[in-house]
C-alpha cells in the first residue's frame, strides 16, 4: 500500500512539473495566493448576506457583518452550495475533492475497531443496522497541499482540523495539529478547578473561541511567504460558529441592548443581566460581529501586503444549521427543512462568497456547486492541469467564477450526499441533481421521495409519484454510483424492536423528519 501511494504520489508530481514548465501559469507568472476562510455550523442564512435577495429569510436579522458584506460586493455569492452535513466529513472533501461516500469518512465516530457495520449495543434493536465510517484521510488521497506543492506552493493550516491524524502528514508546513472541537471552547480555561464553566462572559475574555490569536497566526503567515516571494494555501478553520457561544464582552452589551434582543428577553422571561450564556441570543450575534471583524483583518492584510489583486478568497461554511436567531425577527421563518446532521437542505446547503482574480464584483452564480470541488479549483488557479487528479469527484469552479456559462452537463451533474448512521440522524443519502433532489431513507426502502427545489425549497411536498420514471432513474444512479465507490450501505436489521426503537430519546425527531408520502406537516418555525 505505502509503495502504491509513493507510485501515484510521484506520478502526480510529475504531472504537475510538466504543467507548471509548459506555462500553465497566469500570464505574468505569478500563482495567486489562495486563502479559505472556512466556518463551522453556519447556516445558509447565518449572516446579513442573503444567498439568494428575493428571500427575507436568506438573512439574519439584528446581525452586523460589514466585512462580509465588503466581500459579497467585492466577489461572488453562490445560492447553491453544498456541503456534508457534518463538520468532519466536510473537512475531508475538502481536502481530497472526493465524495463522503468515495472517501469513506462520512461521520466523526469511534469504529471501535469494526470494518463496516456498526454492531453496538445501542443501535442492536433499531430499524436498520447502520455503518461505522473510515477514521482518518486515506493515505491514498492527494490533498489540497500536496496538490499544490509541485507548483510551488506552501501551504498552512490554522484552527480546527477535527479529521483525526496530523496536518504535517497531508502537507501542511504550519498547523496547530490535530485539533477538535475542545480549544476553541475557551471559556474551559476560566473555570476554576473542579466547577464547570462560567455561567456568564468573563470581564476578561479576550480571545473567544481562539478567533483573535488564529488571525494572528495566519497574518503572521502570509507576511512571511510574501516577504520571501512565495505563492501560498492558507486555510484559516475557525472555531466559530460552532455551539458553545463566546464573544467580547463589550460585544455582547452591544447586541443585549439591541430592541429585537430585549424583546426576546422579554418574551421568554430572561433578564439580560442574569441569562445563562447557552440562552442568549446576544452571545450568538456577538460571535458573529467578533469572527466578521477577524475576517476583516485578514482582508485588510491582503491589501496592505499589495497581494490583493492576486489573491483569492473563499468564505464558506462546513455544513448546514438552523440558528434560533432568525426568530428575532417574529415575521421570519426558517427557509430549510432540517438541521445538522442530515442531508435535507437545513444541513447541508451553505453560505459561499469567493473574491479574486477574474470574479466580478457584486456578481452570483445560481448552480449548484460542492464543497470537494474546491480541490480541483485551487489546483486550476494554480496553473495545474486538475484533470490530471484521479479518484475525486469535483470539477473545477475556476471558468464559471471568470464568467462561463454552464452547460447542461454541470448544471445536471448529481452531487451525492451519503449519512448511513444514527448518532443524532438516522441513515439516509440523497442526490441532488439541478433542481430536483432525492432522498433515500434506510429504514422506508418502499417510500420514494423527491423534492423539485425550484419551487419547494423547504422540501414539503414529495412529488416521488408525479416523476415515478425520474425517481428510479436517480436513485438507481445514486445506487450504481455508491457501488462503484464501494461506500458502506446500512441493511435492513433483523432483530429491530420497535418498542425499544420508540424509548430512545431521538425517537421523535426522527420520527417527524423521516420518509413520508405527499406534503409534511410545517413545523412551528417553519410555518
Amino acid at each position: 500500500m505505502k509503495l502504491m501511494n509513493l507510485q501515484h504520489r510521484s506520478l502526480y508530481l510529475i504531472i504537475s512539473i510538466v504543467a507548471f514548465c509548459a506555462g500553465d501559469l497566469h500570464a505574468d507568472d505569478s500563482p495567486p495566493n489562495i486563502v479559505l476562510l472556512f466556518i463551522d455550523d453556519w447556516a445558509w442564512n447565518g449572516s446579513p448576506v442573503a444567498m439568494d435577495d428575493a428571500l427575507a429569510n436568506a438573512r439574519m436579522p439584528v446581525l452586523e457583518m460589514p466585512n462580509i458584506e465588503r466581500l459579497a460586493k467585492e466577489g461572488m455569492k453562490f445560492r447553491n452550495a453544498y456541503a456534508s452535513p457534518q463538520c468532519s466529513p466536510s473537512r475531508v472533501c475538502v481536502q481530497t475533492g472526493q465524495s463522503s461516500p468515495r472517501n469513506g469518512y462520512t461521520v466523526y465516530m469511534n469504529s471501535r475497531g469494526q470494518e463496516y457495520y456498526d454492531e453496538s449495543r445501542q443501535y442492536a434493536s433499531f430499524p436498520v443496522v447502520p455503518c461505522v465510517a473510515d477514521q482518518t484521510i486515506d493515505p491514498d488521497s492527494v490533498t489540497i497541499p500536496e496538490a499544490l506543492k509541485p507548483l510551488g506552493y506552501v501551504s498552512a493550516h490554522i484552527g480546527k482540523w477535527h479529521m483525526r491524524g496530523d496536518p504535517g502528514d497531508e502537507g501542511y508546513v504550519l498547523h496547530d495539529g490535530n485539533t477538535d472541537n475542545k480549544p476553541g471552547n475557551t471559556l474551559g480555561s476560566f473555570a476554576k478547578e473542579g466547577e464547570k464553566k462560567p455561567r456568564r462572559l468573563p470581564h476578561n475574555l479576550t480571545d473567544p473561541k481562539l478567533m483573535f490569536s488564529t488571525t494572528e497566526k495566519a497574518i503572521g503567515f502570509m507576511e512571511e511567504k510574501v516577504a520571501a516571494k512565495i505563492p501560498f494555501y492558507l486555510q484559516i478553520s475557525h472555531y466559530a460558529m460552532h455551539a458553545g457561544s463566546e464573544c467580547l464582552p463589550a460585544t455582547r452589551e452591544k447586541y443585549a441592548n439591541h430592541p429585537l434582543v430585549q424583546a426576546w428577553y422579554k418574551a421568554n422571561s430572561k433578564d439580560k443581566d442574569t441569562v445563562r450564556l447557552g440562552d442568549d441570543p446576544a452571545v450568538w450575534l456577538g460571535m458573529a460581529e467578533d469572527l466578521d471583524g477577524r475576517i476583516g483583518a485578514v482582508l485588510d492584510k491582503i491589501k496592505s501586503l499589495g497581494i490583493e489583486d492576486n489573491t483569492y478568497v473563499v468564505l464558506v461554511s462546513d455544513n448546514g444549521y438552523r440558528h434560533k436567531e432568525l426568530h428575532l425577527d417574529p415575521e421570519l421563518k426558517q427557509p430549510h427543512h432540517g438541521a445538522k446532521w442530515w442531508v435535507w437542505q437545513g444541513g447541508i446547503r451553505v453560505p459561499m462568497i469567493v473574491k479574486g482574480p477574474g470574479i466580478a464584483a457584486g456578481s452570483s452564480f445560481r448552480g449548484n456547486i460542492v464543497n470537494y470541488d474546491f480541490l480541483p479549483t485551487f489546483v486550476d488557479w494554480a496553473g495545474g492541469n486538475p484533470d490530471t487528479l484521479e479518484d475525486i469527484d469535483g470539477v473545477s469552479l475556476a471558468g464559471y467564477m471568470s464568467g462561463k456559462e454552464p452547460d447542461d452537463a454541470f448544471l445536471q451533474r448529481n452531487l451525492y450526499f451519503h449519512y448511513p448512521h444514527y448518532r443524532s440522524g438516522m441513515p439516509h443519502s440523497a442526490v441532488v441533481s439541478g433542481d430536483l433532489k432525492l432522498l433515500h431513507f434506510y429504514d422506508s426502502p418502499n417510500t420514494p421521495m423527491l423534492f423539485d427545489l425550484s419551487t419547494d425549497m423547504g422540501e414539503v411536498t414529495n412529488i416521488a409519484g408525479q416523476l415515478p420514471d425520474r425517481h428510479k432513474e436517480m436513485y438507481r444512479e445514486m445506487m450504481d454510483y455508491f457501488e462503484s465507490v464501494d461506500a458502506r450501505i446500512p441493511k435492513m436489521n433483523p432483530d429491530f424492536d420497535p418498542s425499544v426503537y420508540e424509548a430512545n430519546q431521538d425517537y421523535a425527531k426522527r420520527k417527524k423528519w423521516g420518509a413520508f408520502d405527499g406534503s409534511r406537516p410545517l413545523e412551528d418555525d417553519e410555518k
